[in-house]
């Protein structure tokens, strides 16, 4: 269950920044939902190669490099996509990748139960 309200978040999250940057486009609610569960997808296979495969860099950079590791995966989301959810660019993708991080965190703050810590 906590699988599907983390896909809710971050669909959530691609919309509020679709919403607040034109750069990216988002084609509504389903297609934030799918573009959430791609991203997810792509996450758990690529993600975990790229992080291996630029290990150094990351080091080098204190962590900040995984920003970018969060931009090709969106990327990759909106290739597979196709019209429904859009970048106009890599920079563009850094700042979604920024934000969204921030705004997940922020909505997951607030669903998290202080007692049980779930």
């Amino acid at each position: 269950m906590s699988w599907l309200i983390q896909l809710v978040v971050n669909a959530v999250a691609l919309m509020i920044v679709a919403h607040f940057f034109q750069a990216i486009d988002v084609g509504g609610f389903g297609a934030a939902l799918l573009a959430a569960f791609i991203l997810a997808v792509v996450n758990i296979i690529v993600k975990p190669i790229l992080f291996v495969l630029t290990l150094p860099i990351t080091i080098l950079t204190l962590g900040l490099f995984l920003f970018v590791l969060n931009a090709i995966t969106l990327m990759l989301t909106s290739a597979i996509m196709g019209d429904s959810f859009v970048i106009d660019g890599f920079g563009w993708a850094i700042v979604a990748a920024i934000v969204v991080s921030l705004v997940t965190a922020l909505i997951q703050s607030f669903l998290v139960d202080p007692i049980t810590k779930r």
